[in-house]
């Protein structure tokens, strides 16, 4: 199928280019940028005038919840969500049952994959058996299976020991390790961030050194040991801050803010909505502006929207015993653009922030528009609006921004040349 995209204003972040431009697909790869290749006759084309093309979104933290939870959502289910959301490359994390510490269950991820065909999915391997944090998980098998990195999730190591000989082991083969720093005795019972909030509403806290102290230490050990570190799903100010003095240092670590951190804090709790229980939670306003300049200025290289979705029960209990995360995936780049109409980022920047960035933090074969690339991209208009939940593919309907008017709609979504979603 040979396609041409005429009249939009083309925005690669990895190169800088940012002009109205024609694009070319043939292959499922991009073969010309603005003049069409010698004898090239279009089978399909798409008039995005006034339209915005950039790469796929590229979302580091999407949970498909199969196998496993299908209750919850399926590959099919959330692969779909994603392309609503722009997505067109997305990594899940092991949290799935059996967890993702085996070939077969990467193996079957893929594959169910590829059959939806609406998203191109990278598994991040289980860094433990089971996660349960004593033996290592097999790593290089895994790799050779398709995992293009590994952790643990919130699930701790049993110990320091074992945490530093799984970075040393990483390292020897070049594997990258995602980190989500949170110290589970300080967090242990906690329900919310520790602060005025939690106090008024009588919630367990969870304090920020449950983030930093954790940090300093996972960051000691790749310091250490060399391994290539990624800090997934920060939350605090003074973690950013960490972050930025390690890459000073020259410490090969990379980051990444969940996309609803950057506009919510704790004082969306009030009303005591389990729509707003997240692990780690919501901080303070000072958190998310802190969390926003990091964001700015390239510190946090990667927003995600860090997709949980819930069957309908596990929001209906009493705050504390309702089971955390929201399902943000396909409101991925309406949610982003907000950032954009409030003045924080310009356009170009965000979307680095969107595609590049996270393709460079895990090495993902995605996030630009360049000849021979995959055609893998995003047509959106940025002027409309979206009503947020007006379509709803997600299996999970766990978010708060239903029923919001979010800026920017998605017009079509392409993976490899063909159009995966189209709005």
């Amino acid at each position: 199928m040979r396609t041409r995209i005429f009249g939009a204003r083309v925005i690669d972040p990895a190169s800088g280019l940012d002009q109205v431009s024609d694009l070319y697909l043939d292959g499922g790869k991009i073969v010309a940028i603005d003049q069409a290749p010698a004898g090239f006759i279009a089978d399909k084309t798409i008039d995005a005038s006034g339209l915005i093309a950039s790469p796929g979104l590229v979302d580091l933290s999407v949970a498909l919840r199969e196998p496993g939870y299908s209750r919850k959502g399926s590959i099919a289910s959330e692969t779909l969500a994603a392309a609503a959301g722009g997505v067109t490359s997305l990594c899940c994390p092991p949290l799935t049952k059996p967890v993702l510490d085996t070939s077969a269950v990467a193996e079957l991820i893929l594959d169910r994959a590829q059959e939806a065909g609406h998203a191109k999915v990278f598994p991040i391997g289980a860094l433990s058996k089971s996660l349960a944090g004593e033996q290592l998980a097999e790593l290089v098998a895994l790799r050779d299976a398709g995992c293009v990195a590994f952790g643990n999730g919130l699930a701790p190591m049993a110990n320091n020991r074992t945490l530093r000989r799984a970075l040393e082991y990483a390292a020897t083969f070049d594997l990258t390790v995602v980190f989500h720093a949170q110290d589970a005795d300080l967090a242990e019972g906690g329900l919310a961030h520790e602060g005025p909030t939690a106090s008024f509403l009588g919630l367990a806290g969870i304090p920020e050194t449950a983030e930093t102290v954790a940090l300093a230490r996972d960051l000691l050990l790749v310091e250490q040991s060399g391994v290539r570190a990624h800090f997934s799903q920060l939350t605090s100010a003074r973690g950013a801050e960490m972050i930025a003095a390690a890459q000073a240092r020259g410490l090969p670590v990379t980051a990444d803010v969940a996309m609803y951190q950057l506009i919510l804090t704790d004082e969306a709790l009030q009303g005591f909505s389990s729509l707003y229980h997240v692990q780690p939670p919501l901080r303070a306003a000072r958190d998310r502006d802190g969390l926003r300049e990091a964001v700015k200025n390239g510190v946090i290289g990667a927003i995600a929207s860090h997709h949980q979705p819930h069957e309908a029960d596990a929001k209906l209990a009493p705050f504390g015993a309702t089971e955390p995360g929201i399902s943000s995936v396909e409101l991925l780049l309406p949610l982003a653009l907000t950032l954009v109409q409030d003045g924080l980022l310009d356009l170009p920047t965000l979307l680095a922030r969107l595609t590049a960035g996270p393709a460079k933090a895990l090495r993902l074969p995605a996030g630009r528009l360049a000849v021979g690339a995959p055609a893998d991209l995003l047509l959106f208009d940025a002027e409309a609006q979206t009503l947020a939940g007006e379509t709803w593919y997600s299996k999970g309907g766990n978010s708060p921004f239903i029923g919001h008017c979010l800026p920017g709609k998605v017009r079509y979504t392409l993976v490899d040349g063909r159009i995966s979603y189209q709005g």
